[in-house]
């Protein structure tokens, strides 16, 4: 049960339309996320038909969704339509950057100029459409089929979903969960233990009795084998809510108790805090408006470790409750720190100066309606985007477009060893400087599918797509995407057979930056 009726991911249509909708296009693209947004404006610019088929009640993902500071690595390597973006970003706050961007960003203002966007486009957006089915001829996709009996058929499909819940349906090939290192001869990928950041900087007993183990470990612990490091897992790095504050007290509503409150699911945090560390809102990023982007820091935050990993998989329903349970745990969590009297008056305070912004997801109650899947299927093509790639060991020819940030992984499991609590999988290696990203990671193999291209969830290994996952380098893939996908529909090929120099030269045109220094 949700405490606001619209907070939820997931809800079956209990009312079909009685005719649905046959939707007709030259572009389908599934996914109103910020890769999904480019891909629908280069589209339209190069003269096709999109539209947009999204999940939620929302454009734009994560960026309109709370993650208000832009994770960005290097902004000499954002081009295009991303550029665009930021640069509207800019005009809004007044930037007096030289080149007019910004990078921090309230999520209204962020969702309305991709609502202006589109609407000055005139690319429609079906919203609350639920990928049911997907058929295929010969290797292409004929159509897809909604829940609610909505038919999308085009000649070309983009999947923008961070899902990949389209790729997946078309047979396309796809990985879940860490690879071991000896897949691609890398050393960051797998288990992973070592890395200072985001974790236990004091000991602190797992159980839920001091010293007794038979008295169980405290929530959020796993009894799992610890492995060995760069061995593969199912494990997927942990997800949370962006969560936008206020510091402003007339644009604040308090903290809400979630429906079911256990202060038990937060004994970790509060042993953590009697240890002597404070840190779990040290990543309170400042944003414009009295606002902030609170992300995960430090050992126990709001990375809900471990309790995703059937998220990339699972039906709807599963996935409904799997965001219920991260919902109340980040709500809770917030709501303990705020309220509960046996933690410290100064702690309490300091929380309670915050509040959920009134100003933003007003249909939400202040809380962000997207839930930060920061990874989940990843695409197996011709060529799969490595640390090889990130350290510059391998470079692709075939670019259309650049990563830049670090080769980044939040925590995956919260184990026990030697008898005390330990975070694994948190890695943050910065890469050789930007780096491009091949074409060829963003179409499947030519055997099964001829007219996909997938951005978000491409072709990559888990190290490799910390680095790529960020929202400015998914407009920037979004955009290339479409490119593609409308050159391939002018000369009545394949994507897998489209000249890559009538790619790149298009690409250049529309200004994406394709190699560094460029």
């Amino acid at each position: 049960m949700s405490i606001f009726p619209n907070l939820y991911y997931y809800k079956p249509k209990q009312d079909l339309p009685r005719q649905p909708h046959q939707i007709e296009a030259d572009l389908c693209i599934y996914g109103g996320t910020p890769a999904g947004v480019a891909a629908a404006i280069q589209a339209s610019r190069m003269g096709l038909k999109a539209v947009i088929a999204e999940f939620s009640q929302h454009i734009g993902g994560m960026t309109s969704s709370g993650l208000g500071r832009t994770d960005v690595g290097d902004m000499g390597a954002i081009g295009g339509i991303s550029s665009e973006f930021y640069q509207a970003l800019g005009k809004h706050y007044g930037s007096d950057e030289p080149d007019g961007r910004t990078w921090a960003l309230e999520p209204h203002v962020a969702e309305r100029i991709f609502t202006e966007w589109l609407q000055q486009a005139e690319i429609p957006v079906y919203f609350e459409q639920h990928l049911d089915s997907v058929e295929l001829l010969s290797g292409r996709i004929t159509q897809i089929r909604m829940e609610d009996g909505n038919i999308y058929t085009a000649p070309m499909f983009i999947d923008a979903s961070y899902e990949g819940d389209l790729l997946a349906r078309a047979g396309v090939s796809y990985h879940v969960g860490r690879e071991s290192n000896t897949v691609y001869k890398e050393i960051l990928n797998g288990i992973h233990f070592g890395h200072p950041k985001h974790n236990f900087t004091a000991w602190v007993d797992p159980y839920v009795i001091e010293g007794k183990i038979d008295s169980g470990l405290l929530p959020g612990i796993s009894d799992a084998q610890p492995g060995v490091q760069g061995q593969g897992d199912d494990s997927v790095q942990a997800y949370n809510f962006r969560i936008c504050l206020s510091s402003n007290p007339d644009n604040q509503v308090p903290y809400p108790e979630p429906p079911n409150y256990n202060r038990d699911e937060f004994a970790l945090l509060a042993r953590y805090i009697r240890s002597g560390v404070w840190d779990a809102l040290k990543l309170n990023k400042v944003m414009p408006g009295s606002k902030s982007d609170l992300n995960n820091w430090g050992a126990v935050s709001t990375d809900y470790i471990g309790r995703n990993y059937a998220w990339p998989e699972a039906s709807y329903a599963v996935r409904e409750q799997l965001f219920q349970q991260h919902l109340h745990y980040n709500m809770g969590m917030l709501y303990f720190l705020a309220n509960d009297d046996t933690l410290p008056a100064a702690i309490r305070a300091q929380v309670r100066t915050w509040g959920l912004p009134a100003d933003e997801f007003t249909t939400t109650g202040g809380w962000p309606h997207q839930l930060y899947i920061r990874e989940a299927r990843r695409m197996i093509s011709d060529v799969v985007m490595t640390e090889h790639h990130c350290r510059h060991f391998k470079v692709e020819e075939d670019s259309v477009g650049l990563a830049a940030y670090t080769m980044d992984s939040h925590n995956c499991r919260r184990l026990v060893l030697d008898g005390r609590c330990i975070n694994e999988g948190n890695v943050e290696i910065s890469p050789n400087g930007p780096y491009p990203i091949s074409y060829r990671a963003l179409i499947p193999k030519g055997e099964e599918c001829t007219n996909l291209v997938v951005p978000v969830c491409l072709s990559s290994s888990h190290i490799a797509y910390g680095s790529i996952r960020m929202e400015p380098v998914f407009m920037i893939l979004g955009q290339s995407a479409a490119t593609a996908a409308a050159l391939a529909l002018q000369h009545q090929c394949a994507l897998q057979d489209l000249d890559y120099g009538l790619l790149r030269k298009q690409l250049l045109l529309d200004g994406q930056i394709l190699h560094a220094n460029s």
